[in-house]
C-alpha cells in the first residue's frame, strides 16, 4: 500500500496538472499549448491508474511493474513532443517547423533502436528493460535539446516570457530526472527515485501554472534580464 509521503505526492502532482490545464483554457491558450496541456492530462490518466493498480494489486505485482514501465515510457514520448513543440514556438518565424519535426522523428526512432540494442542481449524481462532504457535515454536526448532550445532563445532574444520560463522549469526538470537516473545506475539503487522522480513530477506542472496565471501571452522579458539568467 502506498505510504502517507506517496499519496501527498501523487495528490499535490495530479492538482498541478489539473491546475495547468484549468489556467490554459482560463487563458485561452490551450490550443497554443496543447502539446503541454496533452501530456498533463495523459501524466493525470496514468497516475490514476497507477493509484488504483497499486492499491488492488500492491507494488510488487507483475500488473503494476508492467503499467509503471509502459506508462512511463509513453510519458516520456509525450514530454519529448511537447518540448518538440517548444521548438516550433522559438523558431516559427523562421519556418524551420518541417525540419524539427522530421529531425524530432529520426531521433525518437533512433533512441529507440539504441535502446533495444542495449537491453537485446537480456533473456530476463525484455520488455521492461527496453522501456526502462527508452525512457532513461529519452530524458537525456531532452535534457541535450533543451539546453540547445535555450541557447536558440539567448540566440534569437527571444523575449516572450512564457516560452521561456516554460523552457527554464523544462530545463531543470530534466536535469533533475537524468540526475536521479544517473545516481540510481552509479549506487544502483533504484529505489532512490521513489521520491525524488514523483517530486520533479510536482515541479513542473507548478512551474508552468504560474507562469501561466503570472503572465499573459503578450508579456515580454528585457533582453537585459533574460542575458543574466543562466548566471
Amino acid at each position: 500500500m502506498p505510504g502517507s509521503i506517496d499519496l501527498i505526492i501523487w495528490f499535490l502532482g495530479t492538482a498541478f496538472e489539473l491546475t495547468f490545464v484549468v489556467c490554459s483554457l482560463a487563458r485561452k491558450s490551450f490550443l497554443r499549448y496543447f502539446f503541454l496541456n496533452l501530456y498533463l492530462l495523459l501524466s493525470m490518466t496514468v497516475s490514476i491508474g497507477r493509484f488504483f493498480i497499486l492499491w488492488s494489486s500492491g507494488q510488487g505485482s507483475d500488473q503494476y511493474m508492467y503499467f509503471y514501465f509502459y506508462s512511463d515510457a509513453l510519458l516520456t514520448v509525450a514530454l519529448f513532443v511537447a518540448l518538440i513543440s517548444l521548438y516550433s514556438h522559438v523558431l516559427g518565424e523562421l519556418r524551420a517547423g518541417e525540419y524539427v519535426k522530421w529531425g524530432a522523428v529520426f531521433l525518437l526512432l533512433g533512441t529507440a533502436g539504441f535502446s533495444y540494442a542495449v537491453v537485446a542481449q537480456s533473456a530476463t524481462r525484455l520488455s521492461t528493460s527496453f522501456a526502462y532504457e527508452l525512457s532513461q535515454n529519452l530524458y537525456f536526448v531532452g535534457l541535450v535539446l533543451t539546453y540547445i532550445l535555450w541557447g536558440a532563445v539567448l540566440k534569437l532574444r527571444e523575449t516572450r516570457t512564457r516560452p521561456v520560463q516554460i523552457i527554464l522549469s523544462l530545463g531543470l526538470y530534466f536535469s533533475g530526472y537524468a540526475a536521479s537516473y544517473a545516481l540510481a545506475n552509479f549506487s544502483g539503487k533504484h529505489g532512490i527515485i521513489q521520491y525524488i522522480c514523483p517530486a520533479l513530477g510536482c515541479f513542473l506542472p507548478l512551474s508552468w501554472s504560474l507562469t501561466m496565471l503570472r503572465y499573459t501571452e503578450e508579456s515580454r522579458l528585457v533582453p537585459a534580464q533574460l542575458l543574466a539568467v543562466p548566471r
